[in-house]
């Protein structure tokens, strides 16, 4: 009877520590995807005073489309052309955060100018797109896989040879959507990764330092049960579906956004003796500034002229009650002072002239 009764009781004391570590596991999964959430289910506007416009680059003309997505959500899309003799189009894929595309209108301007068009388009919930929110990172990818598939099927846009181009999230989707395109002739990636969970896992270290390994798990689920396929297909299950397409990847070893841990040097080490293959590592280039000329100073320029006005401000700009007086204020400023012909004629030339030579190579 004794013996019934510690085994009767061991199996509460079981049964109530099974139920704990249930509702923990249930707590955590619930706050991972807050967190998740609170991160990535945004829409996001391009900072006015900061944007570039077709007017600011001499002979670049834009027309204007709008494509459905995988929820009937309408995107915008932009046609970009400078010149004649097109034979090919580069479609761009944006980063993360700042808005749609407007941040690479001098990439699209610089590969118009040179023998291509380019269609760029703003993600879910970005900019002119629509959405409540864009849901997640592998939305980017569905929304590349549909604006590949609007161009190749709309009459207006020359049947040419596709390339792609993306950014840091953008990087991520040119890589991952070649698992549902094939025809693709090449891709440029740059500062991206090699799973949808990894912007997440890079970018939470700083705040959540070694914690972050054990949301990631929890990432990758909420990430299937929302996005299936376009969840799991990593940029690596891409490069492998299309044997016939060339990649060059270029990111910088100081990336404190992406950790090049994420991308190139995971690439690197597969695909090294692969002659599909092309890599160009930095060691001092950051995220945000990796396509631009180091020695192009206008940003540092204005950023001390920047600092000089904040000192002229008979206010403590820092305090609460003052934030919004000062992002309206800012925001003047900004737009008073910016020089729209120097802030969009940053790129790194020589860089870009490596990334033609690439493209061209490519669609011979």
């Amino acid at each position: 009877m004794v013996a019934k009764n510690i085994k009767t009781k061991t199996r509460i004391v079981l049964t109530v520590l099974l139920c704990i570590i249930i509702l923990i596991v249930i707590g955590w999964w619930g706050f991972c995807v807050y967190m998740y959430n609170d991160n990535f289910n945004i829409s996001a506007d391009s900072y006015e005073p900061l944007m570039l416009h077709v007017e600011d680059f001499n002979g670049l003309e834009c027309t204007e489309y709008s494509f459905p997505s995988d929820k009937g959500q309408m995107l915008a899309g932009y046609l970009y052309s400078n010149g004649e003799n097109q034979h090919g189009i580069v479609i761009i894929a944006h980063g993360f955060g700042g808005g749609g595309h407007n941040s690479y209108m001098d990439v699209a301007d610089y590969f118009a100018k040179n023998g291509y068009y380019v269609f760029a388009y703003d993600a879910t919930a970005m900019d002119k797109s629509e959405g409540d929110g864009l849901g997640g990172v592998p939305q980017g990818v569905i929304d590349l896989d549909n604006a590949i598939s609007f161009v190749e099927s709309n009459n207006d846009i020359p049947d040419l040879p596709i390339v792609l181009f993306g950014h840091s999230w953008g990087g991520y989707c040119v890589s991952a959507v070649l698992n549902y395109h094939t025809e693709v002739k090449a891709v440029i990636e740059c500062s991206g990764f090699n799973s949808s969970s990894d912007m997440f896992e890079s970018g939470g270290k700083s705040q959540a330092g070694s914690l972050i390994y054990t949301m990631t798990p929890f990432i990758r689920i909420h990430e299937f049960f929302k996005y299936g396929k376009y969840a799991t297909n990593t940029a690596m299950d891409g490069f492998d579906a299309s044997p016939d397409t060339n990649v060059m990847i270029v990111h910088s070893a100081d990336d404190d956004v992406i950790g090049i841990e994420y991308g190139l040097d995971k690439y690197y080490e597969k695909y090294k003796d692969d002659p599909r293959f092309s890599f160009i590592r930095f060691e001092d280039r950051g995220h945000s500034e990796i396509l631009n000329d180091p020695v192009n100073s206008y940003k540092d320029e204005f950023n001390a002229g920047f600092d000089d006005w904040l000192k002229t401000l008979d206010y403590d700009y820092e305090t609460k009650e003052n934030k919004e007086r000062f992002k309206e204020d800012k925001a003047r400023y900004e737009t008073e002072h910016l020089d729209h012909a120097k802030w969009s004629a940053r790129l790194d030339q020589d860089l870009f002239v490596r990334f033609l030579e690439f493209y061209e190579r490519s669609i011979r």
